[in-house]
Parts: C-alpha cells; structure tokens; sequence
C-alpha cells in the first residue's frame, strides 16, 4: 500500500513543480516585457524633450553664446547615447544575443564613458556658475562657448583613456580575442584582475573630484551671496543651480546602488537586468534634463513657447 502511495503521489508533485515553474516564467516573462514597454516609452518621451530642446538651442543665438546651454545641449546628447547604448546592450544580454567581443568592448566603453562623463560635464556647469558670480570679469574669457567646446572633449577624452588602458591588459592576457563572441556583459569582459583594479580607481577618482568640485562651488558661491542682498541675488539664484546639478549627480549616480536591490530581488533573476536599467538608469537620466530644463528660467520660457506653437500650429 505505501508503495502504491508514493507512485501515485510523485507524479503529482512533479506535476505541480512543473505547474509552478510554468507560472513563474510566464510571469517573469510579462513583468521583463513591461519593463521594455516602459523603457520604451520613457525612451520616446525623453528623444522628444532632447529634439524640442535642441531646436531650442540652435535656432536661439541667445542661448547658443552661453557656456552653460552648450553644456547643457551635450550634457543631453551624452545621456541620450548613454541610455540609447544602455537599451541595446540590456536586450542583447536578456535574450542571450552573442555579438564580437571586440565590437562588445566598444560599446561598453563607449556606454560606460557616457556613464562618466555625465557628474564632469555637471561639475564642469557648476564651475561656469562659480566664475560667473565669483569672478565674473573673467567669465567671458574662461567660460566662453568656444572653450565649453573644449572643455567637453577634454572630459570625453579623459574619460576613454582608461578603458584603452584596460583594453590592453584584457588583449594582453588571452590570444584569439577578436575572433570570440560571448553575450555583451560588463563580467564577460574581465580577463585580468587589473581590469577590476583599474575601473574601482578610475571610478573612486572621478566622483571624487567631482565631489570636490561641487563643495568648493558651493561653499564659494554661499559666502558671496551672504555678503550681498540675500534673496534676490544672483549669488542666492547661482547656489539653488549648483544645488539641481547636484541633484541632476544623484540622479546620474543612482544606478550604483542598482546591487541593493539584488538582495530583494534574488528569487527573481530572470527580469532583474531590466527592473535595474528601467528604475537605476532611464528614469533618473529622464527626470535630470527635465528638472534643470524646468528650473532655469530663459529656457523655460523658450520650452513653453515652443510647446504653445507646437499646440496651435
């Protein structure tokens, strides 16, 4: 009789394991798609606020002579490579896409410098607010267009040297690289454990000046306008735009606390790449232009009046 029991019982709950598991995927399965779709369309949103924005700039010569909407307009073109880079390599990676490692490399060199480049580029803007209200007879020579022009490729550049640094080692310690093809993930790229060494540097560098930046704007900035009119000064207006930059940092910076979710989220392995890129990368990378966008005033009044146009038109 116990026999006849445990044949009869086995195959039950095999049948409900494997009911179980049937349900979870398809439930993985729906929440990883609707992340894509809300990705998606936070994507569409966010390319229409970069367009509207970049027909602002360059048919106003108003904003196109100021250091800080130069910066602004590459700071929005760097985020949108960022998270356009970001999206391809998430799909590639969630449905097991195998691409050339080489061509993977570059593309997460050029995702991950996108990713560095944001906190300089808003270190570099709150740097144009402390000469404009510190040394504002010099403003028009350091920060003119021109040199914001120069600025910006000198942080990209000095961003992408490291990752040549790094591809060295990873080419260095193995034969045949250009002819593997393995699934774009930043682990899949580690041959050498100077790899590791070299981006936890080049990383704890970069936020650290950057860090500093921001204090030294900051606290500068403060002690002049409490030597002038408090409220409506223009030193009181400049340290509210150094404190949204450092905001817009937060933002840009959230995806490194991506890994506290894991613990939560350990069970569900299967749509955790999409929840991390959705809510740690576009979302924060969607609200930054939009709150500085909103919160400087000339180009507030120009989204409005575009936005009136596009309206009635």
């Amino acid at each position: 009789m116990t026999f006849t029991r445990e044949k009869e019982v086995l195959p039950a709950l095999q049948q409900n394991t494997t009911t179980a598991l049937t349900t979870r995927s398809k439930l993985s399965e729906s929440i990883q798609w609707i992340f894509i779709l809300l990705t998606v369309l936070g994507l569409t949103f966010f390319l229409f606020f970069i367009t509207l924005v970049l027909n602002i700039f360059f048919k106003t010569p108003t904003l196109r002579e100021k250091a800080r909407y130069v910066l602004f307009v590459y700071l929005l073109l760097n985020d949108t490579m960022f998270l356009l880079l970001g999206f391809y390599l998430m799909v590639t990676s969630i449905f097991f896409f195998h691409i050339p490692l080489p061509l993977c490399y570059v593309l997460y060199m050029l995702s991950a410098g996108a990713f560095k480049v944001t906190p300089c580029n808003l270190a570099a803007m709150a740097l144009e607010q402390y000469v404009t209200i510190c040394h504002p007879l010099r403003h028009v020579v350091v920060f003119s267009t021109q040199r914001a022009h120069v600025m910006f490729t000198l942080i990209c550049t000095l961003v992408i040297i490291p990752y040549m640094v790094e591809f060295y080692f990873m080419a260095s310690s193995m034969t045949g690289l250009f002819n593997l093809y393995i699934i774009c993930r930043q682990e899949n790229l580690v041959f050498n454990p100077i790899q590791n060494v070299l981006r936890s540097i080049t990383l704890i560098l970069s936020f650290s000046v950057v860090g500093i930046v921001f204090i030294f704007t900051y606290v500068n900035i403060m002690l002049v306008a409490k030597k002038v009119s408090p409220q409506s000064s223009s030193a009181s207006k400049a340290a509210k735009t150094v404190m949204i930059h450092a905001f817009q940092l937060l933002l840009s910076t959230s995806s490194l606390l991506s890994a506290i979710t894991q613990a939560f989220l350990i069970q569900w392995p299967e749509f955790l790449p999409t929840i991390h890129f959705f809510v740690f990368t576009c979302l924060p990378r969607f609200l930054s232009p939009i709150v500085y966008g909103l919160r400087d005033e000339l180009l507030r009044r120009y989204i409005k009046n575009s936005i009136f146009r596009f309206q009635f038109s």
